[in-house]
């Protein structure tokens, strides 16, 4: 243990061997950042007139790593000092090794940016409540360190991300604002794959599809009948209207039969001599080849001439008086 040769200079920096607070069965200053150093550490601060909250910057000589915290007690062993086992760990020492001690002045923090090493600390009920009560036995945080907040026998670690307006700021009677980053563990949700998108859009287009069309109804296609057993002419040009299918059939059919139906009247005419008014007396070489017209009309004026004509008061008559 040496002190600076400096006497002037208002400044303190010893090296001690350190130990965990376990050591000394004061487990409970592992929920803080207060060291304890011998007595002579403090006929040496108040000879410097080091003003209060005592603030000290400690450094690992072989690994170059450093943090800063307060103190609670002078009561620890010439030469030795107990630390939290937290610390330690930041620093990477082992119990016995040799660190640095100076004393150090921080501004108050104004900011300070928090992440939870797993996502359950964000499960409790008031995550901010809790670290407030917390921190309240801290004197300093410094960027890149891990501090641990005990809750509910669980310990929860959490990095220093951020502070401001220095790396490392006092935390004592300071309004300082606090954020939370994502913690370490969190997994951001997988995206869906293109194809099951690819899918569905497949899917969608399907079902915007028209849908085929119904043929439209077409009402009288039908045939009708007279109830004189005669063809019906009206029918005959709804049904050639109605379908245009039909109408093609027909004109067709008509091409197509023209020839057999003059063969078929002729060949009527000449099996029976059906003749009426001045077509008898007329030679049968003009009656060989009628028209198929003149045929229809003939058979309408027998079937008319055939039909008894009425005649009026051509019954029986009776006298009153007889």
């Amino acid at each position: 243990m040496a002190f600076s040769d400096d006497d002037q200079d208002a400044t303190f920096e010893q090296i001690y061997r350190c130990y965990p607070v376990s050591f000394i069965e004061k487990s409970n200053l592992e929920k803080g950042d207060k060291i304890i150093m011998p007595p002579s550490a403090l006929d040496r601060l108040a000879s410097l007139q080091i003003d209060y909250p005592m603030l000290f910057q400690l450094s690992n000589p072989s690994s170059g790593k450093f943090t800063h915290c307060g103190v609670l007690e002078f009561v620890s062993d010439e030469g030795i000092i107990y630390i939290p086992y937290w610390m330690m760990e930041n620093m990477l020492l082992q119990e016995g090794d040799t660190v640095c001690v100076r004393n150090t002045s921080l501004a108050k923090g104004t900011y300070v940016k928090l992440q939870p090493h797993t996502k359950d600390f964000l499960d409790i009920t008031n995550p901010k409540a809790i670290l407030e009560t917390s921190l309240r036995s801290y004197s300093c945080l410094t960027t890149g360190d891990t501090i641990m907040v005990a809750y509910n026998s669980k310990k929860y670690y959490i990095d220093i991300v951020e502070t401001k307006p220095s790396p490392a700021v006092s935390i004592i009677e300071t309004d300082c604002e606090v954020d939370f980053a994502a913690p370490l563990d969190y997994k951001e949700p997988e995206k869906p794959a293109p194809c099951a998108l690819s899918k569905r859009k497949r899917s969608e287009v399907e079902d915007d599809e028209p849908p085929t069309k119904v043929p439209q109804f077409s009402p009288f296609t039908g045939s009708g009948r007279r109830l004189d057993g005669k063809p019906s002419s009206s029918t005959q040009s709804a049904a050639q209207t109605s379908s245009p299918n039909l109408k093609q059939k027909q004109s067709d059919n008509e091409t197509n039969g023209s020839d057999s139906k003059s063969l078929n009247t002729t060949s009527r005419r000449y099996s029976g001599k059906l003749v009426f008014g001045s077509n008898a007396a007329k030679p049968d070489t003009q009656r060989s080849l009628p028209k198929a017209s003149e045929n229809s009309t003939k058979q309408e004026s027998s079937e008319k001439e055939e039909a008894p004509k009425f005649q009026a008061f051509t019954g029986k008559k009776y006298s009153l008086n007889s």
